[in-house]
């Protein structure tokens, strides 16, 4: 038997890490799908664009509020029970709007309040998830699981937009009693976790403790560049809000076009995924998360430039491979990187990080195109991330200088 057949048989028999992959990726493959159905139905009710808006605003206030007293929540209590009695909520949540929506009773303000009360779900849930893997594999196989665990949930990214706009055309109701399932089904498979807990003593909720993340990062350059350049990477180049634009106006694609254009960074990102569970990443991490970046720009240069589908998918293919890189190399900093006391609260503050660079690089996307035409706004985005790769190159050396990722520790 091989080395690397060895290798793959000692990750799958890791204890809990078949229930841990389940509960993640049925939940995020039941959140895309929600998030398909909840876009649909408000705007079939309202027929509004702003309505669309508030339904994002929705989901990201109670995430902003809550996600630093969660952070410390998850670094103070179980963390299985939490994700368990998160995804129990967000089971009754789907429930009753399959039951509202089957009745014809759920509107717009209903949709807002259920949003909201999966934000604040996700906000609790979130760090206290991203916490399990380190803790149920060592630190040798820690590259493969987290490729493996982002490959999955790319399929589950492709899948629930997909399988939802099936489902609605059949109601809004048979979808969210989908959702229900899967996350009463994701809660089944988190309780099943061999993951020991183990109590610390009770500290006093104070600003210090709350914002401790905050104040660790800050002692950890490596880290905080990682997570500080993702956030401007992803806020620079934020060429996947334009895409209906660029479909419609430049491509002359249709819709059908568009679904190419969206299903490319997810592609990429499996198949790359697929490439780091086979072959992970083992020498010089750090220059190898510059150089994706730096793909990642280019890119996006790439994609701005082009009038060509063919040319703007494989773009945009090679965006989403080069990001799964990036975002590899910093879960495996982040995570390997902070002691397992510490590890919720810093996984909140890169959660609000990377929460807020998608949100406001949207936004960014969206006001510069609307300023200065798509094809620009677009180009230099990445030409912003080219220089924000270069310039954190100088200022992060000990990332730079980064070399094998299972030799990361904690302090």
């Amino acid at each position: 038997m091989s080395q690397q057949t060895i290798t793959e048989t000692a990750l799958l028999r890791q204890p809990g890490l078949l229930a841990c992959l389940v509960g993640r990726n049925v939940a995020a493959f039941s959140s895309q799908v929600q998030a398909v159905a909840v876009g649909w139905q408000i705007y079939a009710l309202t027929h509004s664009a702003a309505a669309l808006g508030f339904v994002g605003l929705m989901q990201f206030l109670p995430m902003v509020a809550l996600i630093f007293p969660a952070g410390h929540v998850a670094d103070h209590f179980n963390r299985r029970r939490i994700v368990m009695t998160c995804q129990l909520i967000e089971t009754c949540s789907a429930a009753v709007m399959a039951v509202a929506s089957f009745e014809h009773v759920l509107g717009p303000w209903g949709i807002y309040a259920m949003v909201m009360v999966f934000g604040a779900c996700r906000a609790f849930e979130m760090p206290a998830q991203q916490t399990f893997l380190p803790s149920l594999v060592p630190a040798a196989l820690f590259p493969k699981a987290a490729a493996l665990s982002s490959s999955l949930f790319q399929v589950a990214s492709i899948a629930g937009p997909s399988l939802g706009g099936v489902l609605y055309g059949l109601g809004a109701d048979i979808c969210y009693a989908l959702c229900a399932v899967a996350f009463g089904t994701s809660a089944v498979a988190t309780g099943l976790m061999q993951l020991r807990f183990t109590a610390r003593p009770k500290q006093p909720v104070t600003l210090q403790s709350v914002f401790g993340g905050i104040a660790f990062l800050r002692r950890k350059p490596a880290m905080l560049g990682a997570i500080s350049l993702d956030l401007f990477a992803v806020l620079l180049g934020g060429a996947t809000a334009l895409l209906p634009l660029y479909a419609d106006t430049v491509l002359h694609a249709g819709s059908i076009g568009l679904g190419l254009l969206r299903a490319g960074p997810a592609i990429g990102a499996v198949l790359m995924a697929a490439i780091l569970t086979r072959w992970p990443l083992n020498r010089r991490a750090g220059r190898v998360m510059f150089l994706s970046v730096a793909i990642f720009g280019v890119a996006t240069i790439v994609f701005g430039l082009s009038h060509s589908v063919p040319l703007s998918v494989f773009a945009l293919m090679v965006l989403g491979a080069a990001d799964v890189v990036s975002v590899m190399v910093r879960g495996a900093l982040v995570q390997l990187g902070t002691p397992d006391e510490m590890r919720g609260r810093v996984s909140a503050v890169n959660m609000l990080f990377i929460g807020s660079s998608n949100q406001l690089g949207e936004f960014e996307s969206g006001m510069l195109a609307s300023a200065i035409g798509a094809v620009p706004a677009v180009v230099l985005g990445g030409v912003g991330t080219l220089i924000v790769t270069v310039l954190w190159m100088r200022l992060f050396p000990g990332l730079r200088d980064l070399d094998r990722l299972d030799e990361i520790e904690s302090d």
